[in-house]
C-alpha cells in the first residue's frame, strides 16, 4: 500500500491541480477554471498526490433530494496507474457517496481511456450508455456498479 493523500480541493491550487488531472485525461472535453470552481461548488472534488507529486483527482456528484443516486469518478494520471491508487481513490470517493446517502453508484468513462474502463468493470459497474456530447468525438460510458 502506499501513502496517497486524498485532500479535498480547498482554494486555487488545489482546484488548478484538480483541472490539470481532469484535462489531461479528458482533453476532449477540457474545463476552464471558472467551469471547475463552478462544479467544486456542487460536487465533492478531491486531489490525489503521492508525496509532492500529483497523481489524480476525484469527482463526487451527491445524490439528489429525488434519487439516492451519486457519481463517483476517479482519474489517475497515466503514469501512476497500476499501482493501486485508483483502487484508493475510489474507494475514498465510494465511502464519501455513501456517507453523503448514496444508494446507487454510478460512473462515467470517457472511451479513449481504456484502462479506466478495464478498472470501473472489475469494480463491478456494468454499462447502462454511450454517448457524444455535442460538438465532441469520443464518446462516453456511463455505468452502474451492481
Amino acid at each position: 500500500m502506499t501513502d496517497l493523500r486524498i485532500e479535498r480541493t480547498a482554494g486555487e491550487a488545489s482546484l488548478l491541480d484538480w483541472q490539470f488531472v481532469h484535462n489531461a485525461i479528458i482533453p476532449t472535453a477540457a474545463l476552464s477554471f471558472a467551469e471547475v470552481a463552478e462544479r467544486a461548488g456542487r460536487n465533492q472534488l478531491s486531489v490525489a498526490y503521492l508525496g509532492e507529486a500529483l497523481v489524480g483527482c476525484s469527482t463526487v456528484r451527491p445524490p439528489g433530494a429525488d434519487a439516492p443516486v451519486a457519481t463517483v469518478i476517479a482519474r489517475v494520471m497515466p503514469e501512476h496507474r497500476n499501482q493501486g491508487l485508483g483502487g484508493q481513490l475510489y474507494t475514498h470517493g465510494l465511502e464519501l457517496a455513501r456517507d453523503l446517502g448514496a444508494e446507487v453508484i454510478e460512473t462515467c468513462v470517457v472511451e479513449s481511456n481504456p484502462e479506466g474502463l478495464r478498472f470501473a468493470l472489475r469494480q463491478g459497474f456494468v454499462e447502462t450508455e454511450r454517448y457524444v456530447l455535442p460538438g465532441d468525438t469520443v464518446p462516453f460510458i456511463d455505468l452502474r456498479l451492481v
